[in-house]
């Protein structure tokens, strides 16, 4: 039969009526269909259902071998798809990142795959890895480097000897490093936007303390220290055979594979073992509170806790149960009494963390409120005071050892994973039985166990207490706890390179120039209200010159700024308060982070209106004449952390160019603006210039024409 559109919809239709019959006729049948019915079932409960015992998972066997540089080989056959995976693990890390140069290791770990390698250089090397579907990847982490690499099985033996030579054979190109340097200095302008990131950073540096290797950040000036010497220097260092393990898995061979990897690595220098032996931890426990302000958020984020240990610990497993009863996720007795019973919590959370080469940090936290934060904080100590006096019952701990174990079989639901743990393990020092060994003794942990560990290792009164959170409505509540440290978490910027100017000012002079500026901009003497601008800006993007519709209104009274930006994907608006600010694009609504509202704000404090409007807050010396007969003023005031030197007309005293050198977050290094004005025209007694140029260290950065401004 000819299947026509007609024919078809009819045999679909059939098709599903007697789905829908067969489903009513199941429902029927288990009496689902009717209350009544069910009832008379009487199923049984799940607890009343016998289960078939769980198949055994058999292990795969790792095969290990070891060359006579020292280079260990881990292998996991793994036929299911002709892929292969290998990984390489580098002893060294940013552990071992001089004070000073702190990040080294992470701008290491992205340039060697960046930049390429001797024989492949970075756009040769993408392009080869496009055209085959494969990758390589390289990274630096705090205890540990690494590189790996995935592809089909077919192209194995053509990348592996690509993989080796960027491994071992890094152009590490000036470009690509200045590139890795900018993209971390990105980050850190902006590692003040999130609150839960403010609160992990910090409550690391009270534990382990802002000086040690454990609480170090990159800085703008640590990260620029950083040159190409010191990371070939790493370099040369680290990749040597004593120092890397290797682990693959895939469809090979392993006899085969063996023989490839022997050949491929085999001529690499033994080189000298690195020792990662970290820094001790002096630690003293004590309480102490903290508070880190952030007003632009309306609830707490609160993290307490001390030193916690070692994977290494007899007690392991004990505090891993005793840590699963007091905070395992929403069964956990934190989940259950803080945001369950007691309603106080967003989310509610903890851990015993135990390192496996340094102690890790013991922790509870709480985003609540800021109104109810005294009182998280409250219910939490009582909680871990509780597991410390309440020996668990019979049923959570059986409860908890079940849920704790069975998630565990996830660990080794993988041949790759499999391969990961025997080389992490290998990595720490930990036996190849390790895994097993918790199990056993998971099952083996007690009450007495449990509640032994809880008074051993917690001290619920020496918390160091953390909050991140909105000072003003917090009010005086972290007071009960002792005296409040503030911490300051602005970021550092680097010095300036270039050394300010010491040309003596003639003060009565830039005074009287500095007068006739203002005069001239505001002629009617001052506005009251609002400044409302309408411009196009064409600004300067990698991809060309952008024409962009922008109206400012500067409102006077209510100390605001409001950008209201018309872009090819849509209208964007930018408001900008004394304290705080907020992008929005459409429906959606961003918050900005206080470095950007402070440089938004120092752009408006040097633009010659402000000035002009703000007159009595700022101080100006007369500083002569330009070669093209301008008067120089050095302008300043207190709430800038610039100085600003305003070129003017000598006929009109409107200023015809302002330069300044600042930081420039986006860049991470201080850069000179220059502004270039002209085309001034009056409206109600306020002269606005209808034509603006501004560059950044010489380059054109945006180009303004004023259609209009009004004073309202």
């Amino acid at each position: 039969m000819k299947l026509t559109t007609q024919n078809l919809t009819m045999k679909l239709t059939t098709q599903n009526t007697f789905r829908a019959i067969a489903f009513a006729l199941t429902l029927g049948l288990f009496g689902l269909s009717n209350p009544a019915l069910a009832q008379q079932a009487s199923l049984p409960a799940w607890d009343e259902i016998d289960y078939p015992e769980l198949k055994s998972f058999a292990k795969p066997e790792v095969e290990s071998f070891t060359l006579d540089n020292g280079m260990e080989f881990y292998l996991i056959e793994d036929t299911e798809l002709p892929l292969i995976t290998l990984g390489v693990t580098v002893r060294t890390g940013g552990i071992l990142d001089p004070a000073d140069k702190t990040g080294l290791t992470n701008i290491l770990g992205d340039v060697i795959r960046s930049g390429g390698s001797q024989n492949y250089p970075a756009d040769e090397l993408n392009q080869l890895l496009e055209t085959k579907a494969a990758s390589i990847e390289t990274f630096g982490g705090f205890t540990s480097m690494g590189a790996s690499m995935s592809l089909l099985k077919e192209d194995f033996d053509e990348l592996l000897p690509v993989f080796v030579d960027v491994v071992q054979n890094p152009r590490l190109p000036e470009d690509k490093i200045d590139l890795a340097k900018t993209q971390y200095k990105s980050s850190v302008s902006r590692r003040n936007d999130d609150q839960a990131s403010i609160a992990n950073r910090e409550f690391e540096r009270l534990i382990y303390g802002e000086n040690s290797p454990y609480g170090r950040m990159m800085e703008y000036e640590t990260i620029d220290a950083v040159t190409r010497e010191d990371l070939v220097q790493r370099h040369e260092e680290a990749f040597k055979g004593s120092n890397m393990l290797v682990g693959i898995v895939g469809d090979f061979d392993k006899e085969e594979m063996q023989a490839k990897l022997e050949h491929a690595f085999g001529a690499l220098p033994a080189g000298s073992a690195i020792s990662l032996l970290p820094p001790e931890i002096d630690y003293d426990f004590k309480s102490t509170v903290n508070l880190v302000d952030k007003p632009d958020v309306n609830q707490s984020y609160v993290l307490m806790g001390h030193i916690g240990g070692l994977r290494s610990n007899p007690d392991y497993a004990a505090l891993q149960v005793m840590n699963q009863v007091l905070s395992g996720g929403s069964s956990g007795r934190l989940f259950q009494v803080v945001r369950t019973d007691l309603g106080l919590a967003y989310a509610v959370f903890g851990a015993y963390t135990s390192g496996t080469l340094y102690e890790g940090p013991f922790y509870t936290g709480v985003m609540t409120k800021s109104s109810t934060t005294a009182e998280a904080i409250d219910a939490i100590r009582a909680e871990v005071e509780r597991i410390q006096a309440e020996p668990v019952s019979d049923e959570e701990l059986q409860k908890t050892k079940d849920q704790f174990l069975n998630s565990l079989v996830f660990r080794y639901d993988s041949r790759a994973k499999v391969l990961n743990q025997r080389l992490s393990n290998e990595y720490a020092g930990l036996p190849q039985d390790a895994f097993d060994q918790l199990i056993e003794e998971i099952k083996a942990v007690s009450i007495e166990d449990v509640q032994r560990v809880a008074k051993e290792y917690l001290r619920p009164g020496a918390l160091q207490i953390l909050v991140v959170g909105n000072a003003e409505e917090l009010g005086d509540q972290l007071e009960k706890y002792g005296e409040v440290n503030q911490i300051d978490i602005t970021i550092p910027t680097p010095s300036d390179d270039t050394a300010e100017s010491t040309e003596s000012g003639d003060a009565a002079g830039g005074a009287e120039w500095f007068g006739r500026m203002t005069q001239a901009i505001l002629p009617g003497g001052g506005i009251q209200g609002a400044l409302t601008t309408k411009a196009t800006t064409e600004v300067q993007t990698p991809q060309g010159p952008m024409e962009l519709p922008v109206t400012n209104t500067i409102d006077l009274d209510a100390m605001t700024v409001t950008s209201g930006i018309e872009t090819p994907a849509g209208n964007m608006t930018i408001e900008i308060t004394e304290n705080s600010g907020s992008q929005s694009f459409g429906a959606q609504s961003m918050p900005m982070s206080a470095e950007q509202v402070d440089q938004a704000w120092q752009e408006l404090y040097a633009s010659p209106t402000w000035m002009a409007l703000y007159a009595d807050s700022y101080t100006a010396e007369y500083l002569g004449e330009t070669e093209e007969g301008l008067i120089r003023l050095r302008v300043s005031a207190d709430m800038m952390n610039a100085i600003v030197e305003v070129h003017l007309d000598p006929e009109t005293a409107l200023p015809v160019m302002t330069s300044m050198r600042t930081f420039n977050a986006q860049v991470g290094a201080n850069v000179t603006t220059e502004s270039d004005y002209s085309d001034w025209k009056e409206v109600e007694g306020v002269l606005q210039a209808y034509v603006r140029e501004t560059r950044v260290e010489g380059n054109l950065q945006s180009s303004t024409v004023l259609q209009s401004h009004s004073v309202e």
